[in-house]
């Protein structure tokens, strides 16, 4: 039991203030000692040799006692209820067209970001036609380049033909008068 309630110097120099103190003005220390007192007896602190019926008394007076007080917080807390009632209720209002701000706003940059998207689908669209022209256009490009070595290769060589017939009915003709 005197783990329950230790002894400190603090107690010691409360009762001895106590009793030099005049009965006829308690301090606040005082009232407290005497309800703590008070209240370690009524908690079953006292004599042990107390009968049920008194300890059960003392339970029932804390308990009255306790009532009591919490019937007051309870009077005071109740009064205090419609007001915080009221300002929930206006808390919940402004957080409701809070809610519905950010909810059309959040609707406009949906529809932002769809469009957005839209444009760079068909941009990418775009630049995947265009990179497909593009590359249809170099390879056209290089085709019509290499035709074109082609062409300039085969005049020269219709050239050469021609020169080579030239020649070869040059050396027909001599040969045949060399013949006759």
């Amino acid at each position: 039991m005197s783990s329950m309630y230790p002894r400190t110097k603090e107690l010691s120099r409360t009762r001895k203030s106590l009793s030099d103190s005049p009965p006829s003005s308690p301090s606040p220390t005082a009232k407290n000692f005497r309800h703590d007192r008070a209240s370690r007896l009524d908690s079953g602190g006292g004599d042990s040799r107390a009968e049920p019926l008194g300890r059960t008394s003392s339970y029932t007076r804390r308990e009255t006692r306790l009532a009591a007080l919490n019937k007051h917080e309870d009077d005071t807390s109740s009064r205090d209820y419609k007001k915080m009632y009221e300002d929930a209720l206006a808390e919940n209002d402004k957080l409701k067209s809070r809610l519905d701000d950010s909810k059309q706003e959040l609707t406009k940059i949906r529809t932002q970001l769809d469009k957005v998207t839209q444009k760079q689908d068909r941009l990418s669209e775009r630049s995947t036609v265009l990179e497909s022209e593009k590359r249809e256009k170099q390879a056209l490009e290089k085709r019509v380049t290499d035709m074109e070595e082609e062409l300039k290769v085969l005049t020269e060589l219709k050239s050469d033909n021609q020169r080579l017939k030239d020649e070869n009915g040059a050396l027909i003709r001599v040969i045949s008068k060399l013949s006759k």
